[in-house]
């Protein structure tokens, strides 16, 4: 269990102590302005705009802010209030005393708030500007990447810069490397040297070696941002006149052993070092229109669910870090789920649909990244259809209970339209795809038997002989050997190394095609967990551990 005080995923706007929000018609501006003083934990300053895990989950929450509260914004202006200072990357003296495990879990999340806003363009027509207006290195430069385009001032001082090897003994931690190359292509031997160097580059050098888009002296600058933000927001179709939802408190009672939601609860045997999570379905009819949808605001089941799953996720991966497997269940009855989606399905244009959808997309994709062991555990009273079949679909295993004497009690799981690509991974495939490596014979038979949710096609509940028969569940026992067979493949599970597990999980996990996203996660981020330990950046002579004190750097010259 982890000693140290609970990291807590929800704030607001009113709490924020490093972005202002703004808005001016289909334009918000999210200017940082870090409070050096206010670091999430004690030990450092964050000075010149430097970040932590505090600064990140307010950006997070603001772009959420933005996707849900302002449909009317469709450009957003990523940009600094200090001056000569965009922002300096993450704080260094946060990752020089912080735990190995601290500092893996910070880069994923904010590999997942930089890819988030990738996600939106894509999917949901919200473009974002970076207006670079000081310098710009490491994590800062990452995020202003994961935008769609980049303005530097050109004042003849402002640089971009990705300093981490020459200054740190370790890797840019949120894609810059992957982004430069895949994103921006910039040419191999160019960001070769541009990521060596520590002066970065600056003015017309930037934008000759496409690491930025535009640059404009610092008298025009303003007008030229707000040109371009404009003319990225009339390529979006997010509507100007639409009413936003609130996005409420979510509601979460904290106990020692369980965090209770809604519709989502988690409980956590310590002793076992397991937690299940249980996802509900809906408990009474939900909106079928637009009109309702908006309505009901965050009080929607799709959107309320999701949100409480997202937070869950997240504070199960910071907060419980010896909690190595998790037990997938739901409860509740799949055809409310069904009846969800396919109101999803129907209206998935609508902007608010569509940004639920998207959130949705982003939570499951969480789960998927997840450092943890997945096991589904389909039972009675399961509601595995659908979005929710998406969890188990998810999960490393399917555990099925047969009971082929009581059709009545025996659990079922619906595959529906949704399962096919709605919901994509981070690789571009569909969970069912990745399954079935997109083998055609393999996806028809399950297609076979799927519910069309978009035309109300019945399909077939499967239980536990014919899921398992076509694919969809790893094991079928029957109800004398359910308990003994799950009990002893989790106490197995729980038995091996967990550095091993994490290796093997994602490799299989990610099995299909690779992407800038498969590479940030996968190749780039097994690389820094691995340089992160090494002594030439966190011995004590290490590179990370003595930035700032004046002391050079000794490194074990050994290539390994």
């Amino acid at each position: 269990m982890t000693t140290a005080p609970r990291v807590e995923y929800q704030t607001h706007p009113s709490q924020y102590k490093h972005w202002k929000l703004s808005f001016d018609g289909p334009i918000a501006t999210l200017a940082v302005d870090i409070d050096e003083s206010a670091g999430l934990r004690p030990g450092y300053k964050l000075k010149l705009n430097s970040y932590d895990l505090g600064v990140d989950i307010e950006l997070n929450d603001a772009v959420n802010r933005i996707r849900f509260e302002h449909p009317e914004v469709r450009t957003v202006i990523i940009t600094s209030l200090k001056d000569k200072v965009f922002c300096s990357g993450a704080n260094i003296f946060m990752l020089g005393v912080s735990s190995h495990a601290w500092k893996v879990n910070f880069c994923k999340f904010t590999n997942e708030t930089r890819n988030g806003l990738e996600d939106s363009s894509t999917h949901s027509g919200l473009k974002f500007l970076a207006a670079v207006n000081g310098a710009c290195a490491g994590g800062g430069y990452e995020l202003a990447l994961s935008c769609d385009e980049i303005y530097l001032v050109d004042d003849r001082s402002s640089a971009v810069s990705l300093p981490e090897v020459p200054l740190l003994g370790v890797l840019p931690g949120t894609g810059g490397l992957t982004r430069v190359t895949d994103k921006r292509h910039v040419r191999h031997d160019l960001a070769d040297l541009f990521c060596t160097s520590v002066e970065g580059v600056r003015g017309q050098k930037a934008k000759d070696w496409r690491l930025v888009d535009e640059i404009a002296k610092p008298q025009v600058f303003a007008q030229k941002v707000q040109e371009r933000a404009l003319a990225l927001a009339a390529q979006s179709d997010r509507p100007a006149g639409a009413k936003g939802v609130l996005l409420t408190p979510l509601q979460c009672t904290v106990e020692a052993d369980a965090l209770r939601y809604g519709f989502v609860t988690v409980e956590i045997d310590r002793a076992k070092r397991v937690a299940t999570f249980t996802v509900n379905g809906p408990d009474k009819a939900q909106p079928q229109t637009p009109e309702a949808i908006v309505a009901a605001g965050a009080a929607w089941w799709p959107l309320k669910m999701g949100r409480e799953l997202e937070d869950a996720i997240l504070q199960m991966r910071t907060n419980e870090l010896d909690t190595g497997t998790w037990l997938i269940k739901t409860q509740g009855d799949a055809a409310a789920v069904l009846a969800c989606d396919a109101t999803l399905l129907a209206h998935q244009n609508h902007w608010l649909v569509r940004e639920t959808i998207g959130l949705l997309r982003r939570t499951f994709s969480r789960l998927d990244v997840s450092s943890r062991s997945l096991f589904a555990l389909v039972e009675p009273g399961s509601c595995f259809a659908g979005s929710l079949l998406e969890l188990a679909l998810a999960c490393d295993r399917i555990y099925h209970l047969a009971l082929p004497d009581d059709q009545v009690r025996a659990p079922k799981i619906t595959v529906a339209e949704l399962n096919f690509g709605v919901y994509p991974m981070v690789t571009g495939q569909s969970r069912l795809g990745r399954r079935f490596y997109d083998e055609a014979p393999a996806l028809e038979a399950v297609r076979a038997v799927a519910q069309d949710t978009s035309r109300g096609v019945a399909g077939q509940a499967l239980d536990a002989d014919a899921a398992f028969a076509i694919g969809l569940a790893t094991s079928n026992p029957d109800d004398i050997d359910w308990t003994d067979e799950v009990r002893i493949a989790i106490e197995e599970r729980v038995a091996m190394s967990p550095d091993a597990l994490t290796g093997m999980e994602a490799n299989l996990r990610f099995n299909g095609p690779e992407n800038m996203f498969t590479r940030i996660f996968g190749r780039l981020t097994a690389w820094q967990n691995w340089i992160f330990q090494r002594p030439n950046a966190v011995g004590e002579k290490g590179a990370l551990k003595l930035y700032g004190k004046g002391d050079k750097a000794q490194f074990d010259w050994n290539r390994v």
